[in-house]
Order: structure tokens, then sequence, then C-alpha cells
């Protein structure tokens, strides 16, 4: 394997670095730094990026684009994997919440109903991008109580903060679920088994 090449993670997300190193998978990290608020206003505005979901589909593949790319042209002889998890309810796009009143209240917003978490994984080298996947997922809240609700995030803490649906589903977060439609990987913000199919074929893994 010592003629693969280099792999580097272009995220800071250490749900994201601890997927790859479960599945054993040799890489480094170097986050991008990329301010992803121009590129989100940019396709929000775009009506050609608009459908079933508002602009969330185009915004996780572009991000995830954008980071494999930014991180690539620092080091073109590697492969960067870039990654972006968008989340809507109807045609609204959803950020990470800034603190635990805004996940509160948008867990609140989102009990008993459905939403999508589209999933953006991009890979780049060269500085241009050579392969990307979006992977997205449906879950659906169960109508739990206000009393749940305080007593979830007591337990999960700010770690919540990290998730864009304000929801740890490896941990006490499943419990906020009736339904969940979608790739248990991709849920957590990285569409591994597609990227790890993709890191076969450029003989990056092992076949």
């Amino acid at each position: 394997m010592s003629d693969t090449p280099t792999l580097i993670l272009a995220s800071g997300s250490a749900v994201r670095a601890n997927l790859l190193n479960g599945a054993r998978i040799p890489f480094e990290k170097k986050p991008a730094d990329l301010d992803e608020s121009i590129l989100k206003l940019e396709l929000e505005n775009d009506p050609t990026a608009q459908g079933e979901h508002g602009a969330g589909p185009a915004i996780a593949v572009a991000l995830a684009k954008a980071k494999a790319e930014l991180v690539s042209r620092e080091n073109p002889d590697a492969l960067v994997i870039g990654a972006d998890q968008v989340m809507t309810l109807g045609t609204t796009c959803y950020d990470k919440p800034k603190d635990m009143a805004e996940a509160k209240a948008r867990l609140r917003d989102f009990r008993g109903k459905p939403h999508v978490l589209h999933g953006g994984v991009a890979l780049a080298r060269g500085g241009d991008t050579i392969w990307h996947h979006y992977q997205p997922s449906h879950l659906t809240m169960r109508d739990f109580s206000d009393a749940f609700l305080d007593h979830y995030l007591a337990e999960a803490g700010e770690a919540v903060l990290s998730s864009v649906g304000a929801y740890q589903l490896e941990s006490i977060g499943a419990q906020l679920f009736d339904r969940i439609d979608g790739d248990y990987f991709a849920i957590l913000g990285l569409p591994l088994l597609p990227l790890m199919a993709e890191l076969r074929r450029l003989g990056a893994l092992r076949d």
C-alpha cells in the first residue's frame, strides 16, 4: 500500500474522522478554511438550484466539492475528501444551531414531522473534483414531550451543536425518532460506503 496516494479529510468534524478511523482508513486531517455562507446564499438565490427540497441537495454537493478542491490545491498529489450535510424541512434549509436555545426551538419545531438530511461527499485531486456523490436520508421525529426534550438536551449537552439536526443518532438521539429511511453513516455526516467503493476503484483501498 506504500504507492497509494495520501488521503486527506478536508473537515474538522470529529464524527467524520471517527468514521474513517473506525473503518481503518489511514488519512490526514486538514480542515478547509471556507466561508460557507457565501456559497449557500448564492445557491439559495439561484432558481436553477431549487427543487423539491429547496437548494438543500445542491448546497450539500457544492460545499463538499468546494472543501475538497480548496485543500486539494494546497496538496495536489493527495486524494482529498470533502463532505457536507444540509437539513431541510420542506424547502427551508437549516444550518447547525448556534446555541442550546436554538437547538431546543428547532427540535420542538421538528417533532412529529418528517425532514431530510442531504449528504454530499467529493474527492478532489490536483485542485479538481474527480468524483462526487449525493445521498439523502429521510427521518421522522416522534411527537416527544417537552419534558423529554429537556431531558435529552441535558443528557446530550452541547455536543448537539455540532449536528445540523441537533441530534446525536449514535447515542441518546436515537430516542428522538419514529422512523429513519437512510444510510446510518450518511446521517452521521459521511456517506462512507460509496466513498470506500470509489477509493477502492482508484486503488486507494485494498480491493
